[in-house]
Parts: C-alpha cells; sequence; structure tokens
C-alpha cells in the first residue's frame, strides 16, 4: 500500500467495463463521501484521501463485487496462472466450442451441444457470475448483456453462435487486459528507477541497508554505475551522472562537493560520498511520481462527456432491443424468434465499453509519454488545454534567457569602495533564490570576498521590486529602481548609472539605505541560445502571440524581444501587473499558457491557462505550482509538447469517431437482420481493441529535436519503456 500526503492506493480487480465502474464509483459514493477517492479505470488504481479506515474502503468493493488488495510501492510479479489463466481458460473454450461445432456437422447433434455449452461454461463462468451479481443490484453491464444475448442465442437455436459470442468475448478481455497492462507498467517502472538498498557510512565501516531506512544527515556511498537510491549533497569525490530519468537529457552532468544528486540518477564514473538531504519517500523521484499517479486520476472534460454520453446511449439501444423483440410480432404479425434474434445482435452493441475506454487509455499514454521525455503533465485536461493554445506569454530570466548572468559592472557611490560594495551584496544576497542573487554570490566568491563576515540579521523578500535585510544594525534595500524610488536612495548619480546599464543592455540592481544610494551593479543575461528558433517553431505551430513578461527594466525587455522577434514585450512588472496581463491575454486569445521558472511567476503561472514551470530539476516550488513542469532546462520542449498534446486530441477523435461509427452500422445491420451475435461481437470488441492499440500510439515518445538554428542537441529517448 503506498501512501503519501494522506493518500492510500489500493488496486481494484475485476473492473472490465464503464458500467462496472459505475456501480464501483455508486457503493464507494456511498460508503466514503464522493470526494474522498479517485479511481483510474485504465490503471485499476484507487487513490483514497484522508484517514479513511480500510475495513470501510474493503467493505464498498466488495460491495460492489469486486477485488481488493493493498497498492505496494514496489509490486511483487503476479503468478503465472493469474497472469495468463484467462488466456488459458480462452483457449480452452475454443478448442472444444471448435470441436462442438465439427460434431454438429458431422451430425452428432447432443454430442455438440454438449460440447458447445462446455464452452460456453468454460469461457462464459466469470461472465455469469458478474452478470447475476449485477443484476442483483439492478445494474446493466457488459455481463449481463453478454448472458442475455447468449441465453436468447440458445432459445432460437443458435448454439453455434452463443459459444462463437462467449468466445469472441473472452479473447477481447484478454487482448484488452494485455493492452492495458502495458500502459500500467510504463508508470510502475518509474518506481524501479530507485534502488531498494543504500550502502551508508555508518561508524567506520559500510552498511547496506534499505533505503527506506536511511535519514537526512546520514552518508551513503554511491559507486560507479550504481543508481542513486536517495537524495542528497555531494561531500566527496567527483563523477559524472545521468539524470535522463529526471530531465530527459541524454547528456551526463559532472557532479563535484557541494552539488545535489537525485534518487533514481545513474552514477557513471567516479565513487560519491552523498550526504542524505530527504527521506525516502520525500525524494523528487517520489514527488514525480506521486504526481504523475495523481494527474492519472484527473478526469479530461472529453472523458466526462463520453462518459455521460454512454450512459445515456446505452438504455437508448436497450430500449430499443425491446421495441425490436416486441413491435414487430405484436403488431405487424412478424415471427418472434427472427425479431428477438435481432434484438439479442442490438444487446452486444449496446455496450459502450470502446467508447467509454478510447479516452483514458490515450490520456494515460500521452502522460506517461511525456514524463519519459522529461515533461510532467498533471492531467489530461491540460493536454486539451495545449490543443487549443492560442497564446504564450513568457518571463524573461531563466526563460527566454540562459539565465546565468554575469556581474559585468560595479559602480560605487558615495565613496564606497568596490570590494566593500560587492561584499554588503553578497552577504544580503545570499539569503535569496533570485539567479540574479546567484550571479552576484558567485563573483563575489570568484574575488575572494568573504560575504559571510557581514551578518544578515534580517531578510524580507519584496516580490517584483528587491529584498531587504538589516545588516549591522541598519537597514538596507537592494533591488530595482522602483524601490530605490519608494525608499528615497534615487539619486542623480544612481539613476544615471541605472540608464546608461540598461541602455547597454544589463540588468541594474541597486543597494542603498533610506536617503542614501550606496552603488549599482550591472548584470548581463544572454538570450537563450536557440531561442528565436524555438519562437519561430511555436508560430509554425500555429500559436499567433509571443510575449514577455518581466520586472527587468523597460530597456532591457524591449532589447530581448526585439532581438527575439516578440509580438509585444512589457517590463518593471510587478507579479499583480502579470497577472492582470494574462487575464487580458485570456479575454483577448481565450487560451493562454505563461511559462516561467514556477516560483516568481507563481500567480501569472495559476491566472493562465496552463501554467508551464522551466528547469525544475533543483526547485520543489516549481513542481506545485506550475500544471506543466519541463523538468529539463529545455525551451525546445514546447513546441514537440504541443504537437504531442494535438495528436493525444486527435487520436482521441478518431477513437470516438470510428467507435460510433462501428456502433452506428452494426445497430443498421442488426435492425435490417444482416448481421449475427458474433459478427456484432467481433466488430463491437475489435473496435474495443482497435481504440485501445490507437490510443496506445500516444506512448511514443516525446522528441525535443534542436531548434532551426541547431543550436542545442535534442534529447535522447527516456529510458523508462
Amino acid at each position: 500500500m503506498t501512501r503519501s500526503s494522506e493518500v492510500t492506493t489500493y488496486l481494484v480487480s475485476g473492473v472490465c467495463c464503464a458500467t462496472e465502474e459505475a456501480l464501483l464509483r455508486r457503493q464507494l459514493d456511498a460508503g466514503i463521501g464522493p470526494e474522498r477517492y479517485s479511481y483510474s479505470p485504465v490503471t485499476c488504481e484507487l487513490r483514497v484521501r484522508g484517514q479513511v479506515p480500510h475495513d470501510s474502503v474493503s467493505a464498498s468493493v466488495r460491495a460492489a463485487g469486486f477485488g481488493l488488495r493493498e497498492r505496494q510501492r514496489r509490486m511483487p510479479r503476479e503468478p503465472f496462472l493469474q497472469r495468463h489463466g484467462r488466456a488459458i481458460l480462452t483457449g480452452a473454450a475454443a478448442a472444444v466450442a471448435v470441436a462442438g461445432g465439427l460434431l454438429l456437422d458431422s451430425g452428432s447433434v447432443s454430442g455438440g451441444r454438449a460440447l458447445l455449452a462446455s464452452a460456453i461454461l468454460i469461457g462464459g463462468w466469470e461472465v455469469l457470475v458478474r452478470a447475476c451479481r449485477a443484476a442483483f443490484r439492478g445494474a446493466l453491464d457488459i455481463n449481463v448483456l453478454m448472458t442475455v444475448a447468449v441465453i436468447g442465442a440458445l432459445a432460437v437455436g443458435k448454439w453455434e453462435e452463443g459459444a462463437a459470442v462467449i468466445v469472441l468475448f473472452s479473447v477481447s478481455l484478454m487482448l484488452e487486459s494485455y493492452s492495458t497492462a502495458r500502459t500500467r507498467r510504463a508508470v510502475e517502472s518509474l518506481m524501479h528507477l530507485s534502488p531498494e538498498e543504500a550502502v551508508v557510512l555508518r561508524g567506520t565501516g559500510e552498511l547496506t541497508v534499505p533505503a527506506a531506512d536511511v535519514h537526512p544527515g546520514e552518508k551513503v556511498l554511491i559507486r560507479p554505475g550504481m543508481r542513486i537510491p536517495i537524495d542528497g549533497v555531494v561531500t566527496d569525490g567527483v563523477s559524472t551522472v545521468s539524470e535522463a530519468m529526471l530531465t530527459g537529457e541524454a547528456a551526463p552532468v559532472e557532479k563535484r562537493p557541494g552539488m545535489e544528486v537525485f534518487a533514481g540518477c545513474l552514477n557513471n564514473l567516479g565513487a560519491l560520498t552523498v550526504r542524505v538531504s530527504r527521506g525516502f519517500e520525500e525524494t523528487r523521484l517520489a514527488h514525480i511520481i506521486h504526481l504523475i499517479e495523481e494527474a492519472q486520476h484527473q478526469r479530461a472534460p472529453v472523458q466526462t462527456s463520453i462518459e455521460r454520453f454512454a450512459g445515456v446511449y446505452t438504455w437508448a439501444v436497450l430500449g430499443g432491443a425491446v421495441l425490436i423483440a416486441a413491435v414487430p410480432p405484436l403488431l405487424l404479425g412478424q415471427p418472434f424468434s427472427a425479431w428477438l434474434y435481432r434484438a439479442l445482435v442490438m444487446l452486444v452493441i449496446a455496450c459502450p465499453c470502446a467508447l467509454v475506454i478510447s479516452t483514458p487509455v490515450t490520456i494515460v499514454s500521452a502522460l506517461t509519454s511525456a514524463a519519459r521525455s522529461g515533461i510532467l503533465i498533471k492531467g489530461g485536461r491540460f493536454l486539451e488545454i495545449l490543443a487549443d493554445l492560442r497564446a504564450i506569454a513568457f518571463d524573461k530570466t531563466g526563460t527566454l534567457t540562459e539565465g546565468l548572468l554575469r556581474v559585468t559592472d560595479i559602480v560605487p557611490l558615495n565613496s564606497v569602495p568596490a570590494e566593500k560594495l560587492l561584499q554588503v551584496f553578497a552577504s544580503i544576497e545570499h539569503m535569496s533564490e533570485h539567479p540574479l542573487a546567484s550571479a552576484v554570490v558567485r563573483e563575489a566568491e570568484a574575488a575572494g570576498i568573504d560575504h559571510h563576515a557581514v551578518p544578515v540579521e534580517e531578510f524580507t523578500a519584496l516580490p517584483g521590486r528587491g529584498v531587504r535585510a538589516a545588516v549591522g544594525g541598519k537597514m538596507y534595500f537592494l533591488g530595482n529602481r522602483l524601490l530605490s524610488i519608494e525608499h528615497g536612495f534615487d539619486s542623480p548619480d544612481a539613476a544615471q548609472s541605472v540608464r546608461r546599464l540598461e541602455a547597454e543592455g544589463k540588468v541594474a540592481i541597486l543597494l542603498g539605505r533610506e536617503g542614501e544610494a550606496l552603488g549599482v551593479l550591472g548584470l548581463r543575461d544572454n538570450p537563450r541560445r536557440g531561442g528565436a528558433g524555438v519562437l519561430r517553431q511555436l508560430r509554425a505551430c500555429g500559436i499567433g502571440h509571443l510575449v514577455m513578461l518581466s520586472g527587468d527594466s523597460g530597456e532591457a525587455v524591449d532589447r530581448l524581444g526585439s532581438e527575439l522577434g516578440l509580438d509585444d514585450q512589457s517590463g518593471e512588472m510587478l507579479p499583480a501587473d502579470k497577472v492582470e496581463a494574462i487575464r487580458t491575454l485570456r479575454r483577448r486569445f481565450g487560451t493562454v499558457a505563461m511559462v516561467g521558472d514556477g516560483i516568481n511567476d507563481t500567480p501569472a503561472l495559476a491566472a493562465s491557462s496552463v501554467g508551464i514551470a522551466m528547469g525544475a530539476s533543483g526547485a520543489d516550488a516549481a513542481l506545485e505550482s506550475a500544471d506543466i513542469v519541463l523538468m529539463a532546462d529545455r525551451l525546445e520542449a514546447l513546441p514537440p509538447l504541443i504537437r504531442h498534446s494535438r495528436m493525444t486530441v486527435r487520436i482521441i477523435r478518431q477513437n470516438i469517431a470510428f467507435a460510433l461509427a462501428v456502433k452506428c452500422v452494426f445497430l443498421l445491420l442488426s435492425v435490417s437482420g444482416f448481421a449475427t451475435l458474433w459478427m456484432a461481437l467481433l466488430a463491437d470488441d475489435g473496435a474495443a481493441l482497435a481504440v485501445i492499440l490507437n490510443g496506445m500510439r500516444a506512448l511514443a515518445a516525446v522528441r525535443i529535436l534542436p531548434s532551426p538554428d541547431g543550436s542545442l542537441p535534442g534529447s535522447a529517448p527516456h529510458p523508462l519503456l
């Protein structure tokens, strides 16, 4: 059983169609409440939120007639008979049915019918049990429909067709279970990327223990060729680590002391000693697995619509079958057996399995393939939104730029020495996670300046403007010019320095106290390599409006926007300004995406139709705030992601159209008397299998190719399957 944030996961067995799923949901609604659970028909997972007793869940599931078992983090391999039992019974039923048909053809009616009845029992005993259980509860599912159809066929003397219906139905269930099992394995394989054991350095020796028993603060040894069992920080050793399972990026990343490593990643060449920073259930991989599992349980709008239609469709066809069986014999004097047979054919068509399964299989496949390529999508509805995207708003720093800012200018004011100015800048900025802060700290460390020698007593972030901090008993302000105006240290010299730096396309940050400007730093962040090519690809995808929303100066933003060919750009924006800009874009274009770092742009990400966070392999907040997370810092993933979403929606539409077309054709053929029971079942089950296989095309990897200018390599296929 897996638990995460008060979520308990179970596996439900025995649910084979939409009607049975509806029966399960009714029992769960009554037993534990509709808001306390979610169920995925593809993975057969039941996720229960909150502290719901196991007995309550078990009683509700078993009252619906289904099996329940606890979902372990690493499920043991099922026994051979459990995995292939249906195939064995189906093969036996088919062989007996063929023998019975041959006996009938040879003139042995009693012997042939005995074998055909045996075939029906071998292949359909489970169907019969489920049908009785569903009928007892007043439910009309595929098992009831198949049982009625077979009994009706036997009643009118169609023994061969009765056996054929059961054998074909059993074959279809077998193929569907094998097909959907592959989709389930794609997600389950994530869990096997993290080793179950870790080599811990305790006392003077090494000890191999379960990874779940390793605690933060302990040290683990990771030898070459081993997967990293738990998140931590390198304390000793140098190596390269393959992070493809997190980011989709094929190139190994060099790791040195002080750098973070993540569970599931592969250590390549050197031995590393790592101090554990998170428990086994709190690693980034565990977090991602949890989010992927949650995404599979988010019902897309098209899925809800189809299920609503399917409920009406089943009862409408059932009513039509009753009329077909009754009206012609009663009013027109037609033979009852012939019209009863046509009504039985309609019953086979009545179950909307192909319609209902087409959407969840496709969506789960699409979500899984995106995760394999380092793209985390938090639900099927975001795939639908992406497919209809009309405009994209980008943050500037770290999104359209490299995010690797470098200090280019140090401008002291009021006779403050440049070294002292940089020391104060770094002492304050080392408390911040902003890319500007990291650049300042790196510059100070490169210059050999000890910024820790200046103690910071208080630190407060001022979103969209900068920070304030108490240093040596005095309150300092560090940020953009808006902050300097607010707190009265916008001197003429400072303003002139800021204008000069911004005219050169640099970012200027000021340091001051109340009424006194102390200095200005200039930083440059180069445009992301290949960014212009990516924007051209987005336009080729039909995205008609591309804009940039940034808190940086207007001059720097305008320069970058002109260089990249954006439609519009706005600078000096506070978080609230970005939210209002997003709302304006939504009123104008309808569907708008916001692409940012997932930390500073959280309000704008939330206000957009779909929020996309960049480069979240090192930021927990991005995993929470965005609807879609590009785990690798790759802008090139956006065009393939949009194409992937459109392919997914296209597959769903194909499946719906195909399933409906098959239903309509065979409804007409059944009424006109041209369709037989086995033909209708073959077509119906064939349609269900066809939409499953078509939906599984979405498992194809999302290929992130180089931008048109060839500036960056494409990522390798992600090794999850």
